[in-house]
């Protein structure tokens, strides 16, 4: 058990707000600190910012001088955190979560291991 390692699972995800799908994975991360975690929704706010309609883009800059704040604050408590914006008919969502990292389950080599392609996301609705 020594083995395990405390970290942050972070993943993005997508949804038609038109259509009633399943939202889409869009990316993943494996942070090992609070910080890691929220700094990479952070970058992927900023990046995205430019393109957003106005009222998206408050949003992104409100989490970022405020809700960031309150994510960090949660993600130390080992709770899990969200954040969304709705840019159109489109919902992007990024969520980080707590998880105990196996040593089997890394991605230090430059592909993931082979069982990952049979892995399908699901979520409850």
């Amino acid at each position: 058990m020594n083995d395990l390692t405390r970290g942050y699972w972070c993943e993005c995800w997508t949804e038609d707000l038109t259509e009633a799908r399943r939202p889409a994975l869009l990316g993943s991360f494996d942070a090992h600190s609070p910080a890691q975690a929220d700094r990479w929704i952070a970058i992927a706010l900023r990046t995205i910012t430019s393109a957003l309609d106005a009222t998206a883009s408050d949003e992104v800059w409100d989490w970022l001088y405020e809700g960031r704040i309150e994510t960090r604050r949660a993600l130390l408590r080992a709770e899990p955190c969200s954040m969304s914006i709705n840019q159109g008919n489109t919902r992007v969502t990024w969520t980080v979560r707590p998880v105990l990292f196996l040593p089997f389950a890394h991605r230090q080599g430059a592909e993931l291991p082979a069982c990952t392609d049979d892995f399908k996301p699901y979520t409850t609705d």
